[in-house]
This record gives C-alpha cells, structure tokens and sequence, in this order.
C-alpha cells in the first residue's frame, strides 16, 4: 500500500470522509478490529471509524 493513498472511512456519527492515514491498517482487521479512533472533520470529534466499501458501477 503506498503510504500516501487515502482511506474512505464512516464516523460513528455516520460522516464518510477520506484521510491519508489509516493507523495500524497493516495489523488487519482480524488482529485488532476493523476500527480506529480518527479526528472526524465533520464533528470535530474523535471517533471510532471504520473504512468504507467502496461500490463499483
């Protein structure tokens, strides 16, 4: 993955933003959880999230 790809990920408020870095995502998410605790821009809070399946039309 190069280090500066963006990350689409869902707040638990329910904000879907994009962010450059997506801690510990090398772990996996059958280590540790899907999860991590980001900064939302939207709400300005920290906040659990979770990346987002992207659908392709």
């Amino acid at each position: 993955m190069d280090s500066m790809e963006r990350t689409v990920v869902r707040c638990a408020e329910g904000h879907v933003f994009s962010t450059a870095s997506f801690p510990m995502q090398q772990l996996g998410a059958g280590r540790i959880g899907p999860g991590r605790l980001l900064r939302c821009p939207r709400c300005a809070r920290l906040r659990h999230a979770v990346p987002v399946e992207l659908q392709r039309r």
